[in-house]
């Protein structure tokens, strides 16, 4: 299930950029750009204009479905407890300050050479 989310949310990615480059800008986007233009008077440069700002919003949605549902149907491995657990035997494992002796030696310094 997760690579499926995952899938899904790739494959709309690449459709929104494709939808995006498609719209018409200020520059006339790539639509104009490849003959597109001539369609545009077919359907109409309205109705075009709304489809792609549709897809637009719905592929913007639909990867932010996907990023959630991905998120929910990852594996959880390790509860808080565990995770807890660890992190508190790491501590005990780790250096303890309070239990090491220190030396006092004189450090050498310039001064004292």
């Amino acid at each position: 299930m997760y690579i499926l989310f995952i899938s899904l949310a790739i494959f709309c990615s690449v459709l929104l950029v494709l939808v995006v480059l498609a719209q018409n800008s200020k520059g006339g986007g790539l639509s104009n750009q490849f003959g597109g233009s001539g369609a545009s008077n077919l359907i109409g440069v309205k109705k075009t204009g709304d489809l792609l700002e549709r897809l637009t919003w719905g592929f913007a949605i639909a990867i932010m479905v996907f990023t959630l549902a991905t998120n929910f149907s990852t594996p959880n491995t390790a509860t808080t407890d565990e995770i807890l657990e660890k992190a508190k035997e790491q501590q005990g494992v780790g250096i303890d300050l309070k239990k090491t002796e220190t030396t006092s030696q004189p450090v050498a310094t310039p001064e004292n050479k």
